[in-house]
């Protein structure tokens, strides 16, 4: 196209200026869409969600050194970030109040600050069910076996290693349908239990469960609830749990990278059919696998 512009009465810098304005006029009109398209924002992971059984992402500020971290209940936190913005990841337990909470914030100096956030109400589904009354309340053995295994998780979830995770976007560790939502509350014949703590995928027996992160196998048991179980350290009190397996294919101190088959779907211990029970776990609290993963 040939532009053609009109004559100016004025001096020959005076009509170039003007014959660029001119040009300009014509092109800007493409410009603005250009400036309104925003840059993409980065992914944040896990994704914030500061209600039960969610995660809160509390910003430390700048410090040259890493802030240590914990919980109200002297529990340690993972700080994520760099000496230009340091990060603390909360998990919140399922049963965790409504209203105020606060973690403490340890500098490098010793120096000590308290920082406040708001755990929001979350209403999670409720499963209602009549069964016969034996597979409700557990025999004098089952219930001291269940108790037995109940202290040996407790030493379990109290990990924490020093290295960081090499990431907080897990991967999917096996293809399914979602057949139980985590926080589901069951209540049998008129008995509530506990809200449901993992997400349950749908499989088929054998199924191969493959690692979400680089980790380290830190436990490996046949449990009475569970049945085959393994649990994965990610680094920093991340961890995460595999349970109802029909094989388990590593042993305490074994490491995976991600994408590393290590165990496979089963129907162990008290379940009605095969599936993976995959918990996620952060500050020994049980947190919602889906904040971690991909829609």
């Amino acid at each position: 196209m040939a532009f053609s512009h009109p004559t100016f009465p004025f001096h020959a810098s005076q009509r170039r200026t003007a014959l660029l304005g001119t040009l300009g006029a014509l092109l800007l009109p493409t410009l603005p869409a250009l400036a309104a398209t925003p840059a993409a924002a980065p992914e944040l992971w896990p994704q914030a969600s500061a209600v039960p059984g969610g995660v809160v992402r509390l910003s430390l500020g700048p410090a040259a050194a890493r802030p240590t971290a914990h919980t109200d209940g002297n529990v340690p936190l993972l700080v994520i970030g760099d000496p230009i913005a340091w990060t603390a990841l909360v998990g919140i337990p399922l049963a965790a109040p409504v209203g105020n909470a606060r973690i403490v914030v340890r500098a490098d100096d010793g120096s000590e600050k308290s920082i406040a956030y708001a755990i929001a109400p979350k209403r999670y589904s409720e499963q209602r069910l009549k069964v016969a009354p034996g597979t409700v309340d557990l025999s004098a053995a089952d219930q001291a076996r269940y108790e037995r295994e109940r202290d040996h998780q407790a030493r379990v979830m109290a990990t924490f290693s020093e290295a960081l995770p090499a990431d907080l976007k897990m991967a999917v560790p096996v293809p399914g349908r979602r057949s139980s939502s985590f926080g589901l509350r069951r209540v049998f014949n008129g008995q509530s239990r506990n809200p449901h703590s993992g997400m349950d995928i749908a499989a088929g027996t054998g199924t191969p469960v493959r690692a979400p992160l680089p980790s380290r196998v830190i436990d490996t048991g046949d449990y009475f609830f569970n049945g085959g179980t393994v649990w994965l350290d990610h680094g920093r009190g991340l961890l995460s749990m595999y349970c109802h397996l029909s094989a388990i294919d590593v042993k305490v101190g074994d490491v995976l990278q991600t994408g590393d088959r290590f165990c496979a779907v089963g129907a162990t211990g008290r379940v009605t059919g095969p599936h993976l029970h995959w918990g996620v776990m952060l500050n020994r609290t049980m947190v919602d696998p889906a904040l971690f993963i991909t829609a």
